[in-house]
């Protein structure tokens, strides 16, 4: 323990011999360092007092945290691990096999594996327990670990992955590639109009962009519908690039720092080859809303949807010794400096699409399995989801009888689950993902219908 304080006031030490130049005028150096000493204090108190033993990471982090609990909501404190995954995230792209997976009870399960993935070829399927990576034991990892330290790697390096299905145990062995993740989809709609769905920007989103772009120019496509309904947001730099395909040269958005310093970033597009028609809900933020007021502002396409979510302030990302931190440093402004924060972009046309009432549906415990004879909430989610779906379950009513027990064993088997008839986290996470592609397939897309009417005009 004495070591583990040690350390840990190195740390500290380290901390408060920072420069002061960059803040000085924000703090008061001396009141600062007898602050520091006075934490330190604490520190050195409550670990000689306190009954059990304390991990030094989990103190640091602790530390972290709860400095950027004071800053805003988008301003956070990452560890190594997540700072990782992060930056896959941004990148669109990582090498590995290809799998979405959770932690469950311990165990690492497949969600799905990804199109075009090793992982699908060889055969593993969603509901797949992932038990071994290369002959280590990866019960209690999670999945983020398990991803990050075992799974992923160079690209062309084999990887042995240890599955367990239906109480067998399956061997794959699996040659690493690179897997996109950024989703970017494209189809070319009954009416010689484009549909080009966004869900992220990412630094390889205009690159994908691009693709679906080139197969409506073979198809003479000069009317597209750009799908930017929650889509989050992502990098600043991929929105830009990205409105240099649809938007006309001049400023688009200007990001404006606490330092004074002012960017501006423009397009360099002489002439617009696409009517577009852009659709937005409250779903669209950040990166999109970069995106949609440079459209609307400019004049240059039709916004139709909801009122975006309204963030218009820019996070900067920097690595610090493997962990990384992520904080506010400026705000961004649409054409002619038209604020965005707090505000959001209000589509030129307001159409609600209709929708289910997710509320209405109990929310999964995540943690409880149910089996034949149980009387939950989760069997009650369960019944009322699956009758939603279209199975023939009686009236719901929260007791799992052997007629839901069946059509739970049917939906498991119809989404490539193991169809043993337990409602587990899994099948959980399966249910409300159909409910959540029921709402979006089944349900008239109001809004998606009068962009197309806007183009035809």
């Amino acid at each position: 323990m004495k070591k583990k304080i040690c350390m840990l006031i190195v740390v500290l030490i380290l901390i408060s011999s920072i420069s002061f130049s960059a803040f000085a005028q924000e703090l008061d150096k001396e009141k600062f360092d007898s602050d520091v000493d006075f934490m330190k204090n604490v520190i050195y108190f409550v670990l000689n007092q306190y009954q059990y033993d304390v991990d030094q990471n989990e103190i640091m982090n602790g530390l972290y945290n709860g400095f950027f609990s004071v800053l805003d909501e988008y301003s956070i404190y990452y560890t190594e691990e997540k700072y990782q995954s992060l930056i896959t995230d941004t990148a669109g792209e990582f090498v590995g096999i290809g799998v979405q997976i959770i932690d469950s009870d311990g165990k690492i399960v497949v969600v799905t594996p990804l199109p075009n993935s090793p992982a699908l070829e060889v055969g593993i399927k969603a509901g797949d327990t992932i038990k071994y990576v290369d002959d280590i034991d990866i019960t209690g990892y999670t999945s983020s670990e398990a991803a990050n330290k075992l799974i992923k790697g160079k690209e062309g390096t084999p990887v042995k992955i240890g599955i367990v299905r239906d109480g067998k145990n399956l061997t794959f062995d699996i040659i690493r590639r690179t897997i996109v993740t950024s989703k970017v989809e494209s189809e070319i709609m009954d009416n010689e109009i484009g549909y080009l769905k966004v869900t992220e920007f990412s630094d390889n989103t205009t690159d994908l962009v691009k693709k679906e772009l080139s197969k409506f120019d073979d198809n003479n496509i000069n009317k597209i519908v750009i799908d930017l309904r929650n889509n989050g947001g992502g990098t600043l730099g991929a929105a830009v690039d990205m409105l240099n395909l649809f938007v006309t040269e001049g400023p688009l958005v200007y990001v404006d720092y606490a330092t004074g310093k002012e960017d501006i970033y423009t397009s360099d597009l002489k002439e617009q080859k696409y009517k577009i028609a852009l659709l937005i809900n409250s779903g669209s933020a950040s990166a999109t809303e970069i995106f949609a007021g440079a459209v609307k502002y400019k004049n240059e396409g039709i916004l139709v949807g909801t009122q975006s979510f309204g963030k218009g302030i820019v996070q900067s990302l920097y690595k610090l010794n493997g962990a990384g931190v992520k904080f506010t440093t400026a705000e961004y402004f649409s054409v002619n400096r038209t604020p965005v924060h707090k505000i959001g972009i209000t589509p030129d046309i307001l159409v609600e699409n209709p929708t289910i009432d997710f509320a209405k549906y109990p929310q999964f415990s995540k943690e409880n399995k149910s089996n034949l004879g149980d009387v939950s909430l989760d069997v009650l989610s369960a019944e009322m989801i699956l009758q939603t779906l279209g199975y023939s379950v009686n009236k719901p009513d929260g007791v799992y009888d052997k007629t839901s027990f069946e059509q739970i064993q049917k939906f498991q088997d119809d989404n490539n689950l193991y169809a043993y008839g337990i409602i587990d986290i899994t099948t959980q996470n399966t249910l409300y993902a159909a409910l959540d592609n029921y709402a979006k397939n089944s349900l008239p897309d109001l809004q998606l219908q009068t962009a197309i009417e806007q183009l035809n005009k």
